[in-house]
């Protein structure tokens, strides 16, 4: 009896150390395990594997080859080292490694063999074995494998077919089987559960959050309600919308009908100087306007503001959704040749070719409207601008997204631009589950407005790269998580969506059993669905000396002056306000001022004509200079950043050059895959230069030319601010040469940019003007015409 007590004891004493090694095993189970050395994910199948394969690197990672194992699983093609690093078992596992390819992300997969190159599909039957595989991504990447001629035919020919089988399954709908199947295990489930968010950025997924937004930018006389907790008043919205202070829910709940897909104005960001900014979708016409629907949608639509509102209607002068997917289409087709033909565009038609694909030009048009409502807002003083589309889920991201990249400092950085793409994407209901077409079963609605968007932010950045916290790193990592449809970030079109995948749907009310959650019966998704991380959990894709180039140090921006009564009281320009009647609305298109009749429906309706007859009528376009002034005052002396400015008002917005040369090519995106989508159709100049870095070597030798012979003759020396000055004239094409600095040490997950022949500041790839210490503003409001020729600079 005694004995068996002190089993017994000694029994329970063990218990605390069993617990904790089956805890620690638990841990180890989620981690990943190695199979012939390539380290699987929970769950994941290894199907083929290849040995003696050599991989082409890129310039960013060395050029040259590089030996060691292919294998294909049913969620990634990967490409182990012979002499690579060992990794660690106890380390977090990784969606890809650093020369893995997601099978979600591959669009062609090309064979080359003797004398002749072949596109291989699930039905493909081959009758010669490769010599060379070219694997081509969504995200403009192109990948190289070459096998050894001892490795057997048979598993050269097995391993073809297996990554043509995967992923290109037989049903279209079925593509996300594979993320199902890596991240549905229940290793990986309990692992991706216990990820916590990152407490420095904004999600705005609660109340509190969009109070702090708030609090952040002193917009005291609005305030957020959960009105559409449930979506029943707007599918599309978010659950919290900001809404002003004096209209009451019960008010605001008669407002959403008038508006396409109920996205009535709602607020976005307030500018330091006292303006709004607002979202909305159009109006409805056939809808009958009652007299207090009348009086609560003018309280929506100005907001905080009382006397004037300005409406920015964006279908006219940005591209539409299909434009946008045709550009890219030829875009990538310029950038990576035609991959069934494998003809490439000829060397003397490729800035043509580049400009007739209208990329730049879509690019143009959105920085102009977003440099048109950023001066407004800054100049404009206490007023309300409402960014008005059709849908009001396109092209009023990409612009209410720029304009506060111009304007507020926290959204460079890179927490401020996460809690950004929150905001105005996430929350906002843009479609991004169908404009990227993860099913690939609609291609009618595809369109990638994203990736326009990351674009103009860096050509902003590529101007402005000193006041950017964020680097092109992380807009290059961004663009190319797009692509891997694995995080929930990019799986839905709208919260409401997002909330039935994670079975977080909001509170219904009953008599019986009181606020309970709301049930879904027509729900699509499946209990056994995996839990998707966000796509800024980067930890998951990259390591950690990949995520500090994410970054770069930058001044700490002053802190936002004191508010009164929610509005700055200084500097203020009262006269421009003084010309305008009370509750006055106008229209801002093509960089002027308009009132139609018909910009409100309600107040040209005859059933709104007792309200009309209580208010004035706006006046026209020729009354309001004060409005007019507003845009045509940045000249070159007033506008910000002008040259010999002693103070900088860091919420001035920083407004791009627009010229056909100071919009540039994206070379680390677009670029980063030409050299190896060209190898097998120019099999003897492989390893040659790019044809755009061929004309720009050869722009350069001329360059070299005309400052040797001027060197000799004793002219005046033409500053970098004359040039810019004169940009008209064709001076821009040589500016002034800077020291070459040695590029940055390669990273494996998002690799540097090519090594170009020539220096980078040519014209075909200029510099930015904040580097040369000029920052200039237009004249006028009338920016560059869309049709000026894009040299691709």
């Amino acid at each position: 009896m005694l004995t068996g007590s002190k089993t017994t004891f000694k029994v329970r004493q063990m218990l605390p150390d069993v617990k904790e090694r089956m805890l620690s095993q638990q841990g180890r189970n989620a981690r990943s395990r190695d199979v012939f050395g390539l380290r699987c994910l929970p769950g994941e199948c290894v199907l083929q594997r290849v040995v003696m394969v050599r991989k082409k690197l890129s310039a960013r990672e060395g050029r040259g080859w590089i030996s060691g194992t292919l294998f294909c699983s049913h969620f990634r093609v990967a490409f182990v080292p012979q002499d690579g690093p060992k990794t660690d078992e106890n380390a977090d596992p990784m969606l890809l490694g650093d020369h893995d390819v997601a099978l979600a992300s591959v669009e062609k997969v090309v064979v080359v063999g003797p004398n002749r190159t072949k596109l291989v599909t699930s039905n493909t039957s081959l009758k010669f074995t490769p010599e060379e595989l070219v694997i081509y991504c969504r995200d403009m990447r192109v990948v190289c494998f070459l096998f050894d001629r001892l490795t057997p035919d048979a598993q050269v020919i097995e391993m073809t077919h297996t990554i043509a089988r995967t992923y290109q399954p037989p049903k279209p709908g079925s593509v996300l089987s594979f993320q199902n199947a890596a991240l549905g295990s229940v290793e990986m489930k309990q692992f991706l559960s216990n990820r916590r968010h990152d407490a420095h950025m904004n999600w705005f997924e609660s109340a509190s959050d969009w109070e702090q937004e708030l609090d952040r930018c002193g917009a005291s006389s609005w305030r957020v309600s959960s009105v559409n907790d449930r979506f029943e008043m707007s599918t599309s919205l978010s659950r919290f919308i900001v809404v002003p202070q004096k209209v009451f829910d019960t008010e605001l709940k008669k407002s959403f009908a008038h508006f396409n897909e109920g996205r009535i104005p709602r607020w976005c960001w307030r500018h330091p100087r006292g303006s709004d900014l607002l979202r909305m979708a159009s109006f409805q016409n056939n809808i009958y306007h009652e007299k207090d629907d009348v009086r609560n949608l003018e309280l929506v639509l100005f907001g905080s503001q009382s006397s004037l509102c300005v409406v920015v209607e964006l279908g006219e002068e940005l591209p539409s959704p299909a434009d946008v997917q045709q550009a890219h289409g030829r875009l990538r087709a310029l950038c990576l040749g035609d991959i069934s033909t494998s003809v490439a565009v000829p060397d003397d038609r490729w800035l043509s070719t580049l400009e007739s694909s209208h990329w730049l030009d879509y690019t143009r048009a959105c920085l102009k409207k977003a440099s048109e409502v950023a001066c407004l807002l800054y100049g404009g003083g206490h007023l309300t601008v409402a960014l008005q589309e059709a849908e009001d889920r396109d092209m009023s991201c990409v612009v209410s997204s720029l304009v506060q990249v111009m304007c507020d400092p926290h959204c460079r950085t890179q927490h401020g631009f996460q809690g950004l793409v929150q905001k105005e994407w996430v929350m906002g209901g843009h479609r991004f589950y169908s404009r990227f077409n993860y099913h690939r079963d609609n291609d009618k609605e595809e369109a990638p407005i994203f990736l326009l968007f990351l674009d103009c932010v860096w050509q902003l950045w590529f101007q402005f790269r000193s006041r950017f916290q964020l680097t092109d790193d992380f807009l290059l990592a961004l663009h190319d998580s797009v692509q891997l449809p694995v995080f929930s970030t990019f799986l839905s079109n709208c919260q409401r969506e997002r909330c039935r995948r994670s079975q977080n749907q909001g509170q219904c009310y009953t008599p019986v059993n009181g606020w309970t959650d709301a049930a879904l019966p027509d729900s699509s998704s499946d209990q056994s669905d995996p839990p998707f991380p966000p796509v800024w959990d980067w930890a998951l894709q990259y390591s950690k000396e990949s995520q500090d180039r994410f970054t770069q140090p930058v001044p700490e921006t002053p802190p936002i002056q004191p508010l009164l009564n929610g509005n700055l009281n200084t500097n203020l320009d009262t006269h421009r306000m003084s010309d305008s009647a009370p509750g006055s609305v106008f229209l801002l298109s093509r960089g002027t001022f308009s009132c139609p009749s018909n910009l409100l429906p309600w107040r040209s309706s005859s059933s709104s004509s007792l309200y009309k007859k209580s208010h004035r009528r706006a006046p026209s376009s020729e009354t309001i200079p004060g409005l007019e002034r507003i845009l045509k005052a940045w000249t070159l002396a007033e506008g910000p950043h002008s040259v010999g400015s002693t103070s900088v008002d860091p919420y001035q917005p920083l407004l791009p050059l627009l010229m056909g040369p100071c919009l540039g090519l994206w070379r680390e995106c677009y670029l980063r895959g030409a050299l190896h989508a060209q190898a097998f159709s120019h099999p003897v100049s492989s390893n040659s230069a790019h044809p755009v870095e061929r004309l720009a070597h050869q722009v350069q030798q001329l360059r070299n030319q005309l400052d040797h012979m001027t060197s000799h003759l004793a002219t005046p020396t033409i500053t970098d601010s004359n040039l810019n000055q004169n940009a008209n004239n064709g001076t821009f094409l040589f500016s002034a040469p800077r020291p070459h600095r040695a590029p940055p040490p390669p990273i494996s997950a998002t690799p540097p940019s090519r090594t170009s022949l020539v220096d980078k500041h040519s014209f075909l790839f200029g510099p930015s003007a904040a580097e040369h210490g000029y920052c200039p503003a237009p004249k006028t409001t009338k920016l560059p015409p869309s049709s000026g020729r894009s040299l691709a600079s």
